[in-house]
């Protein structure tokens, strides 16, 4: 059996599993979303994001600063602003995740009822 060819998935240096990686952070979708409406401060998404803690918000800001979807612009103000945006290629992502969570709404329960089932007593091994 041959490959998919250049864009095969299975890859290691394949676009579709940078992809994956980048977004497949549980907060990172999340964080896109969040700034889909504009800039915003921190402590701002923070708040929009519920669970997430400071920290971890930091940490998924600069990986996502690093791969070029989010602007960090400091102001030079006292006391110090800071606001983040999505650049232009972190916008091509908010159409994907809106798929993504509409599907999660169609399909959430079922996945769910799956997960019951295959952890309830039928499944356990006899």
């Amino acid at each position: 059996m041959s490959g998919f060819g250049p864009g095969d998935p299975f890859l290691a240096d394949c676009p579709a599993r940078l992809a994956l990686e980048l977004i497949a952070d549980k907060w990172t979708a999340v964080a896109l979303y969040g700034l889909s409406q504009g800039p915003v401060r921190h402590g701002e998404l923070a708040g929009l994001i519920g669970g997430v803690s400071r920290k971890v918000l930091t940490q998924t800001l600069r990986r996502l600063e690093a791969h070029g979807l989010v602007r960090r612009h400091a102001y030079a103000e006292a006391p110090p602003r800071v606001e983040y945006e999505l650049t232009p290629l972190g916008a091509t992502l908010i159409e994907p995740i809106h798929v993504l969570t509409e599907w999660a709404r169609a399909n959430g329960e079922a996945v769910l009822d799956a997960l019951d089932a295959s952890s309830g007593p039928a499944a356990q091994p006899g």
